[in-house]
């Protein structure tokens, strides 16, 4: 019985190594796999039997095929929508014709002929969707389609900070622009330009001119393009005796408010230290690209971006305990827990785009593994041959 025993253990040992080499197989196989995560074997004993006082085992089984979710490295490419993980969550996914969700480390991602961000097998990535500049954390696809293209907006206010020289003289000239021959350039000290919109997006300069009237005083005046300020109708402004803008900011032109606070008069030369204003034309779709914090950004031909959604990510309690469902794909299960999809996912983990993570396989430490594997598996064989032999020996003693 003992004999018959030691093939019975023998042969637990080959079947048990026999699929860690093909765990060890697997890993091979995906070295080159984007956010593959290696697994490996993990035996225990099979119930012993007693005699007397001790007791002798009946061989090994395989206790679990557990997946290692380690960080692999990433690998720079060239396509703006492959985005990688750094942490321990997961992309989620979703299957457009059953709406099950799956979940990835792998974000060979690209948008397909529906302007929906899918992976490679035509899953959809889920995002959350955009409410006043932040994620709202409702999950749902990220469709390009609507924002193919960005409405103009209407300049309603130009910010502008310049020094004017105090040691500058009152102009000679009036400015008088009806008057037959009027230049606006003698009838100023200084003159600066910014370009405006109206509600068509159309684009025009708006030019500022600055005239000194006194000591402390200056005029601003204006010119659309079309029409210049009339006489005598310029916007005042005083300076303390510091330099500092005492009054006169804001004016309004043509409907735009004109901001001209930390504006100066010092004895230096008249100069624009910064001017912004906050229309724009219409705009084109040109790129998308994806921040750290996974939120989608549309860049548009008019050098305005928007925030369209936010790549949504899960973490899970035991993610050892998801399910393999091929295709770089997990499900969730009773064991891993359900998925946390919530935007809060964001403080532990981010997200590189340009890039995709590597599997973490490591090859040397596989055939390392794999050497021992075929050892133990060749030890097990010798098991089995001996305890024949031994029972031939019996045979024979009988015979």
């Amino acid at each position: 019985m003992s004999i018959t025993s030691a093939m019975q253990t023998g042969v637990s040992g080959l079947l048990a190594n026999g699929e860690a080499i093909s765990v060890i197989g697997n890993n091979l196989a995906n070295v080159n796999t984007t956010g593959f995560k290696e697994g490996r074997t993990l035996f225990s004993d099979m119930l012993s039997s007693n005699i007397n006082r001790g007791q002798i085992g009946r061989g090994t089984q395989i206790e679990a095929v557990q997946n290692i979710f380690s960080q692999g490295s990433l690998q720079s490419t060239g396509s703006s929508t492959d985005l990688a993980i750094q942490g321990d969550a997961m992309f989620v996914v979703q299957d457009p014709a059953s709406s099950a969700r799956y979940y990835t480390r792998d974000g060979s991602f690209t948008f397909d002929k529906n302007n929906i961000l899918t992976n490679a097998e035509g899953d959809q990535v889920l995002g959350f969707g955009i409410s006043n500049g932040v994620s709202n954390g409702v999950p749902g696809t990220i469709n390009i389609g609507n924002y193919e293209t960005m409405a103009p907006k209407a300049t309603t206010a130009v910010n502008l900070m310049a020094n004017l020289d105090s040691t500058q003289a009152v102009p000679t000239a009036a400015w008088t622009p009806a008057a037959a021959g009027f230049n606006p350039i003698t009838a100023s000290n200084f003159s600066t330009s910014t370009s405006v919109y109206d509600a068509q997006g159309n684009a025009k300069q708006l030019t500022l001119y600055f005239a000194k009237t006194g000591a402390n005083a200056w005029s601003v005046y204006t010119y659309d393009g079309t029409t210049y300020t009339a006489a005598g109708a310029g916007f005042p402004l005083t300076f303390n005796a510091n330099g500092a803008l005492a009054t006169g900011s804001p004016i309004t032109s043509n409907g735009v408010s004109i901001n001209l606070t930390g504006t100066t008069q010092f004895a230096s030369a008249s100069s624009i230290s910064s001017q912004s204003q906050d229309g724009y034309g219409a705009g084109s779709l040109q790129k998308v690209s994806v921040d750290e914090n996974g939120y989608v950004n549309v860049l548009y031909t008019n050098s305005q971006t928007q925030k369209i959604a936010q790549v949504a990510l899960a973490k899970f309690a035991s993610p050892q305990g998801l399910d393999k469902e091929g295709n770089n794909l997990y499900s969730a299960t009773t064991a891993s827990g359900q998925a946390i999809v919530d935007p809060s996912n964001y403080a532990s983990n981010q997200v590189s785009a340009n890039s995709l993570e590597q599997s973490n396989v490591d090859m040397s430490d596989q055939l390392v593994q794999m050497i021992e594997t075929q050892r133990s598996y060749t030890a097990n064989s010798k098991t089995i041959t001996t305890a024949d032999q031994m029972i031939q020996d019996t045979l024979n003693i009988i015979r």
